[in-house]
């Protein structure tokens, strides 16, 4: 196990109702599955997905139908022999959904995009904080001394 201690590991599978020991078989078939499905996962060197936006793309459509839209053998099986007892996806075993979705109904479902990061702040640092609108401009208020015609004379603002 990569995360996470045996205790956390056996409490989860007295929860899961399934087998009582950890393999991996399950996890082994989804990358299977994944391999014959992408063609770019088959070759022995990334080349082949040099677009990595497609590569990423064709994972999530994949990994989607694959929970979604197909039934699962294993947990397809009769209750007595560890599954649920009828047709099953992996999202109806886990309560996502109750049917089993067509391909059509997987791509075309709404999803709410993220919201929008915050914008990065430009240009150099303030030294100054911001001045108060509520409070008046100190400096609007003191008086000035301006040179006019070569003599001084006091004036406010």
């Amino acid at each position: 196990m990569s995360y996470g201690s045996l205790e956390q590991a056996m409490k989860l599978l007295e929860i899961s109702n399934g087998s009582t020991v950890l393999n991996t078989s399950y996890i082994e078939r989804l990358n299977g599955t994944l391999r014959e499905r992408l063609a770019s996962l088959t070759r022995k060197c990334r080349h082949a997905s040099e677009k990595l936006f497609a590569f990423h793309t064709g994972m999530y459509l994949i990994g989607c139908s694959y929970n979604f839209c197909w039934y699962h053998q294993a947990l397809s099986k009769s209750i007595e022999k560890g599954g649920l007892g009828m047709p099953c996806t992996p999202a109806m075993a886990s309560g996502l959904t109750d049917h089993q979705w067509s391909l059509f109904e997987l791509l075309s479902y709404k999803v709410v995009p993220s919201p929008l990061p915050l914008p990065k702040r430009r240009g150099r640092p303030r030294t100054k904080p911001l001045l108060d609108p509520s409070r008046p401009n100190p400096n609007s208020q003191k008086a000035r001394v301006r040179l006019r015609k070569g003599a001084l004379c006091s004036t406010t603002r």
